[in-house]
């Protein structure tokens, strides 16, 4: 799993702490950083990342609780973007499409 996350674009921290918050429910900041053996530094942008992206909720508390959200929803988030990368890449090729046949055209009339 942690490979499967890693390869649709998480950081390994990203995956490492979505993956201990699916497993063993909501956890503060520090608790998270002490079980995967991180500093509260070095994780604190990682749960950032990963709850801008929707794939971690954080509570309002003055002592922040962080919770995955479903594996299902983690996905449709991953295949929805990749939609989207898909549909920018059709614009885009159309077009360098277009431009490349105006400057074939236009190296076809100066011969």
């Amino acid at each position: 799993m942690l490979d499967t996350l890693v390869s649709l674009g998480l950081t390994r921290t990203e995956a490492q702490a979505y993956i201990f918050l699916a497993k063993r429910g909501p956890h503060r900041e520090k608790e998270l950083a002490n079980a995967l053996k991180r500093t509260t530094q070095q994780l604190h942008s990682s749960l950032k990342n990963l709850q801008a992206k929707g794939i971690v909720n954080a509570t309002r508390e003055r002592t922040t609780r962080y919770s995955a959200v479903s594996l299902e929803k983690v996905l449709d988030i991953f295949m929805n973007a990749k939609v989207e990368q898909a549909k920018a890449f059709q614009a885009s090729k159309e077009e360098l499409l277009a431009s490349w046949r105006s400057i074939i055209k236009k190296s076809s009339n100066s011969q």
